[in-house]
């Protein structure tokens, strides 16, 4: 079948959405904690089988591996995913690690501690890609506002558009939230991400640590929720995002389309999620939703996992439902919140795609996600740039950065670059399109 997907996890965020990513949707394709093959009924196997092998490698009658590579700067992450009941399912040379850490600092990520690590990871991820008949591309987990998943997670998405030009690089990034961390450079490391991520990401997933935290308390009735907590929420909206890859649906069904409905501009590539119904580990929703219940719930602002505003208009937006909700249903529900001019920029109205993988997502009998490029995303660049900008002022901690071999001018390229792409969704959201040819690129 091939159109195969490599996960790339890197740091400790990024592991441990990994980890909670690979145990929901192994579930979903009938694998247990170590890889094996479970039977149902040949209908169900076949079915599963053959989606299977996009994000698992089969190596053996009944066993599948995980097309995932594990890096982190330090052993810890590491070892606690190696300990764990589905430790055995990842193939152990694939697991890449130092043992100096990066301390927070993105150029000990990106030219020093990351540098020496790179050739191992590059290792891993070729010979995973030799084992693709027609691989589709990559994906790849982090978070913006450490030093390893900012830093190393931005250097590996370098080297894979330079070795591999030709397939999509889709990542999933959590931006940091004041609310969340005390750590004073996370502005620094987020906006010398974002330059990366906007030059080298065909498409972004990004979240952040507040629309998570708002989510675990508001929603689940968390206190006093750990990371942990906010990884699990995550990985709800993860798993329904890439649903329309891992089973039959009518859209989305790789990548390239994925892509190509979110991005209409290849440069404006920033989509934020919504995922309902939403429950805590461990727990169940107890209220069934139809079709069109879950769908409301899904555009509540609360259901977001990220901060930004209500009143943002929409440039593409992807719908996927699993269970089984009717053509009809679909048809309404699509009818009912998309057939809204006033949601969308003026010229895409009909910026969007339903999709409804027919596999449901244990134990809730139909859910809805949400993935959607809105012009709302530049509330949050827009924090994260005045953040940068008031420690930049001041030249705060610059010298921790420095003394990794890095020059001002890339915090200076960094910002400006940041600030474009806010005013290129400005300018959209205003319905103005001249001008922004160079900013905004071309399909």
């Amino acid at each position: 079948m091939g159109q195969e997907i490599i996960c790339i996890q890197v740091g400790q965020c990024g592991n441990q959405i990994g980890a909670n990513f690979w145990q929901a949707i192994a579930e979903e394709q009938g694998l247990d904690t170590s890889g094996k093959f479970v039977r149902t009924n040949k209908t169900v196997d076949a079915r599963r089988r053959a989606k299977a092998e996009v994000f698992f490698r089969q190596v053996g009658a009944d066993r599948f591996v995980p097309r995932a590579v594990l890096v982190d700067l330090e052993p810890g992450t590491l070892d606690v995913i190696k300990a764990s009941p589905m430790g055995t399912m990842f193939k152990p040379d694939n697991f890449v690690f130092g043992n100096s850490g990066a301390g927070n600092n993105w150029a000990k990520g990106h030219y020093t501690e990351g540098a020496e690590l790179i050739d191992q990871v590059l290792d891993a991820v070729r010979r995973e890609v030799d084992s693709c008949r027609s691989l589709q591309g990559f994906m790849l987990f982090h978070s913006l506002g450490g030093g390893t998943g900012s830093g190393l997670g931005t250097l590996i998405l370098r080297k894979l558009k330079d070795l591999y030009p030709k397939q999509l690089c889709v990542t999933f990034s959590v931006a940091p939230s004041a609310k969340v961390s005390d750590v004073a450079v996370e502005p620094y490391n987020a906006v010398l991400s974002l330059h990366q991520l906007i030059e080298n990401s065909d498409l972004t997933f990004l979240v952040d640590n507040e629309g998570l935290l708002n989510i675990a308390r508001n929603t689940l009735k968390q206190k006093t929720p750990k990371y942990p907590d906010l990884n699990w929420v995550l990985s709800h909206a993860v798993t329904g995002a890439t649903a329309s890859l891992r089973f039959a649906s009518r859209a989305l069904g790789d990548l390239r389309s994925l892509v190509m409905n979110l991005a209409p501009y290849p440069r404006l590539h920033f989509v934020t999620l919504a995922h309902a119904p939403m429950y805590a580990a461990g727990s169940q929703p107890r209220v069934k939703l139809s079709a069109s219940q879950v769908t409301a719930e899904v555009w509540k602002p609360r259901s977001w996992l990220a901060s930004f505003r209500a009143d943002a208009k929409i440039v593409a937006a992807a719908l996927t439902y699993r269970g089984n909700p009717t053509a009809r249903e679909l048809d309404q529900v699509a009818t009912d919140n998309l057939a809204n001019p006033s949601r969308f920029v003026e010229a895409f109205t009909n910026g969007a795609v339903v999709s409804a993988p027919s596999t449901p997502k244990p134990p809730v009998k139909i859910t809805a996600t949400i993935a959607a490029n809105t012009t709302g995303v530049t509330g949050m660049l827009q924090r994260i740039n005045s953040e940068f900008a008031n420690l930049y002022k001041r030249k705060a901690f610059l010298h921790w950065y420095k003394g990794e071999g890095m020059d001002e001018q890339e915090f200076q390229e960094a910002h400006r670059n940041v600030r474009d792409l806010i005013s290129a969704y400005e300018s959209l959201e205003q319905g103005i399109y001249t001008g922004l040819s160079g900013v905004l690129g071309e399909n």
